[in-house]
């Protein structure tokens, strides 16, 4: 089966009804599995597997369990060599809210990305805080779970803001995989500032 195949039918899987309410859907997954594959310190498959469905699916067989997790590991590599090649990395959505953001793909992948970011939360921040925040910071906002926070209120407010930072996400995503898998090569747009 090609790898496609395998896809088409993860992703028919992972958006199937039946998975628990917290499970990743298919979009929010590859947002998931980009953050595991930008972080620091490399996690657990076991874990991660176990966290993105939140609790153990309902397998027809293990036969099923296994094909579902190469896969999810497949996609993972493939997204992980896809951020260290020169190309943009591709975002399986439009890199748009639309008119309601709640409903957005974009808005499921990015709450999935941060999910993955929580997993090993200290650890993404550890070495330079302020880069990675400033990267992280368009995925945070149309990820929509801080909106309760009053500079994440004032950024959403602000449509045409919020668009041009999340047109950004494909660069930023090289940006923090460079930041986070090779600190020496760190890109050029994270040289200081001079004011």
């Amino acid at each position: 089966m090609s790898f496609a195949e395998q896809l088409s039918r993860l992703q028919a899987f992972l958006d199937a009804d039946e998975l628990h309410e917290e499970a990743l859907d298919y979009v929010a997954a590859h947002g998931y599995l980009t953050a595991l594959s930008i972080c620091p310190e490399p996690v657990p498959e076991r874990e991660w597997i176990d966290a993105l469905f939140s609790e153990p699916p309902h397998y027809r067989s293990d036969e099923e369990r296994d094909d579902i997790e190469a896969t999810l590991v497949q996609l993972q590599t493939h997204i992980a060599r896809q951020l260290a090649s020169d190309d943009d990395p591709e975002v399986p959505c439009e890199l748009d809210l639309g008119d309601d953001p709640d409903d957005s793909d974009l808005r499921g992948w990015c709450i999935g990305f941060m999910e993955g970011v929580f997993l090993r939360e200290s650890v993404w921040f550890d070495d330079a805080e302020d880069e990675v925040s400033e990267l992280l910071l368009p995925i945070m906002v149309a990820s929509g779970l801080f909106d309760e926070q009053p500079e994440f209120t004032e950024i959403a407010s602000d449509r045409d803001l919020v668009d041009s930072m999340v047109e950004q996400i494909p660069e930023l995503l090289t940006a923090l995989f460079l930041l986070c898998q090779a600190p020496e090569e760190k890109p050029a747009l994270l040289k200081p500032r001079h004011h």
